[in-house]
């Protein structure tokens, strides 16, 4: 690593001179205190008394009087202190200046003693002497504490700020407020090697391609300079959270033989006016002379976001400027050979246009939510370190996991070991597996909620409505169970294992369409009346539909158009269309909706004795699976097989928003109070 060790743990000299700059002093005011104790504070008396009592009987040796303080100390001759004993807790006092009176400055101190002096007889006289008060140390913490005043908290300020630049590992380490330009980016080289290998990063073959060159080039240049080629400037990896981009840049590290440079785009960002630049500036020149070498810059978007948007409400030149300093520095006027720059995001779609193009990203890597096989074989990867039944199979987790990202597969295996060891077994098995996924998408099991019977009775005609209509419309994802047990905010789902399609015709979004409306159309025709538990069925129906009509031009009244993402320019800040395209929008999104109410009110209507068995088996035992609706109904019926009647199927605008089911886990539903 780049940070040099030696001397770890040592403090700097810098701060050894103003510790001792503080404590010196100190030990000196401690030294001087000692060496003038006297055992004890003298006891105050009255003049009076001093006059009238211990004068005239002769116990006093000496008085020593400060004009400047109107005070007097009363030393006592060593064979009369055992006559005040008692005012020192029965014990004779060690020394012998016990004593000590204030006067009000009318007092003629030098008048008073010479003529009570002259009064008494030479046996009872006292000696008197006269002093002023030089409060020497008084004198210098007069000096000394304005200085402490101003070093101290300038000493505190230096010391958080070295805690907030020191620990980046770069040049900028220990430099404390004067490093706070400097780089913060940490370097792996062969002294600090990463562990991860591209062995340890499952599926992502296409990717894996595409940077194992750049890593195969930095290698072996010859092989491609010899030809005349060129090494990519830069790799930009793009993708939903979790799929592995920083994962990939890890074994990047791991893999290639050259200087590593990783920090994330918020790095840049600091509140001092023009940090950000200059940090750009140092991390670039620590990059150039570390050639050849890779910098990987992640979350990429909190510093490259493009420039000018939504001015007036939430620019920031000094973003700006930074972003304007890294596109110099990528491809500027001058070179940065042997600089090959990775970054990562989940929102290439803000990113500066100046900064995706050739020159700077040369490659732009798009990594997808993992397929099938490659869930499989990041299945494998995590399943190493659990003690597995040896009958279980990795195949079947990964067709029940679709949408799941490396980062909840991971989370789905962590999971499962958990619920195991919750119920003291001695390895996982399937049956864990399968909560674990229920727990990661529906959320926890709530099964000691009250729910009253009328309203348990809804919510299972509700969801039979949901399950029944998804089994004979032959577009509709499969059905994998359903359940009345309420999980997180639901108070009952229906889990599907859906298809892994990249697109969708609008035969398919109608059923599907028509599924999400099942529940609500089997409340209206079981209780002839309506609930709210349909709200988040309604939500992404609503959002279904107008997609159709607005994003997929599957409206024949409104045409071919699209308006998906038009305000990507950022200042678009009304509807893209006129008010009559709105209002026939709004309308034809309306049809679309009351088609799939008809067509799951249809099928609902043709089966509603297997429809109201599946409801009560459902209120008995609370879950159901596949096979219970297969013995009710029969096998599912599949594409082509079913024909809705045509009464049921106006002719109208088809089509919704293309569905990602590879992009999220999937719960069909989920009843929300």
């Amino acid at each position: 690593m780049a940070t040099d060790n030696k001397g770890k743990g040592k403090p700097s000299k810098g701060l050894s001179n103003v510790m001792a700059f503080i404590y010196i002093p100190l030990i000196l005011l401690l030294v001087y205190m000692l060496f003038n104790y006297k055992g004890g504070d003298p006891i105050k008396v009255e003049w009076y008394e001093v006059k009238e009592v211990m004068i005239p009987q002769g116990d006093v040796d000496k008085i020593d009087f400060v004009t400047n303080e109107y005070k007097g100390t009363v030393t006592i001759k060593k064979d009369r202190l055992a006559k005040y004993k008692n005012r020192f807790g029965g014990k004779v006092p060690e020394f012998s200046t016990v004593f000590y009176f204030q006067v009000p400055t009318s007092f003629e101190a030098e008048k008073e003693f010479s003529e009570l002096r002259d009064t008494l007889p030479e046996d009872k006289k006292f000696k008197y002497s006269f002093d002023v008060s030089k409060d020497y140390w008084g004198n210098i913490l007069s000096w000394l504490w304005p200085l402490l005043l101003i070093g101290f908290p300038l000493f505190l300020f230096l010391r958080m700020s070295r805690g907030m630049t020191g620990g980046g590992g770069g040049s900028g380490s220990g430099g404390g407020i004067f490093s706070v330009g400097k780089s913060q980016a940490k370097v792996f080289d062969k002294n600090s090697k990463v562990k991860v290998t591209f062995k340890d990063v499952a599926g992502l073959e296409e990717a894996k391609v595409e940077i194992m060159e750049i890593v195969d080039f930095l290698k072996n240049p010859s092989k491609y300079t010899n030809l005349g080629g060129k090494i990519p400037k830069g790799a930009l990896l793009i993708g939903p959270p979790g799929t592995g981009k920083t994962l990939l840049a890890k074994a990047v590290a791991g893999e290639a033989n050259v200087p590593f440079f990783s920090m994330s785009g918020s790095d840049f960002v600091e509140m001092f006016v023009g940090v950000g630049a200059s940090r750009v500036r140092d991390l670039f020149k620590q990059a150039k002379e570390k050639a050849p070498c890779i910098v990987f810059i992640d979350e990429i978007d909190a510093v490259g976001r493009a420039r000018g948007k939504n001015v007036g409400f939430s620019s920031n030149d000094e973003r700006e400027n930074t972003l304007n300093q890294l596109l110099t520095e990528m491809d500027g006027f001058g070179t940065n050979s042997g600089v090959i720059i990775l970054a990562a995001t989940n929102r290439a779609d803000i990113l500066d246009k100046a900064l995706m193009r050739a020159g700077r990203f040369d490659r732009q890597i798009t990594i997808d939510l993992p397929e099938l096989k490659d869930r499989e074989a990041i299945f494998g990867v995590h399943l190493k370190k659990l003690k597995l039944d040896p009958g279980l199979d990795t195949s079947f987790l990964a067709k029940q996991t679709p949408g799941f990202s490396g980062a909840d597969i991971a989370n789905v295996c962590n999971e499962a070991a958990l619920i195991a060891a919750r119920h003291n077994k001695k390895c996982v098995d399937k049956q864990d597996f399968l909560d674990a996924i229920d727990r990661i998408i529906g959320g926890l099991e709530r099964k000691s909620k009250i729910i009253p019977p009328s309203e348990k009775r809804t919510i299972a005609f509700h969801e039979a409505g949901h399950a029944t209509v998804s089994w004979f419309l032959p577009n509709a994802n499969p059905l994998l169970k359903v359940t009345i047990i309420p999980r997180g905010k639901a108070l009952g789902a229906a889990w599907y294992v859906p298809e892994e399609r990249q697109i969708m015709t609008k035969e398919q979004m109608m059923d599907e369409m028509a599924s999400l409306i099942g529940g609500r159309v089997a409340e209206e025709i079981i209780n002839n009346k309506i609930s709210s538990g349909a709200l988040n069925d309604l939500e992404r129906l609503t959002k279904m539909a107008y997609a159709m009509v607005a994003y997929y031009g599957m409206s024949d009244k409104v045409g071919n158009v699209s308006w998906y993402n038009f305000q990507e320019d950022g200042y678009q800040l009304s509807k893209p269309f006129s008010e009559k395209t709105a209002e026939m929008v709004d309308q034809e999104t309306k049809v679309l909706i009351d088609k799939a109410h008809q067509m799951a009110k249809d099928v609902l209507e043709s089966h509603m004795e297997g429809f109201k068995e599946l409801a009560n088996l459902l209120l008995e035992k609370e879950v159901i699976f596949a096979e219970d609706l297969e013995r009710i109904y029969g096998p599912r019926v599949k594409e082509n097989e079913v024909e809705i009647k045509a009464g049921s199927l106006p002719e109208a605008a088809d089509g919704s928003e293309q569905p990602k089911s590879n992009e999220e886990p999937k719960i069909a539903e989920a009843e929300k109070e």
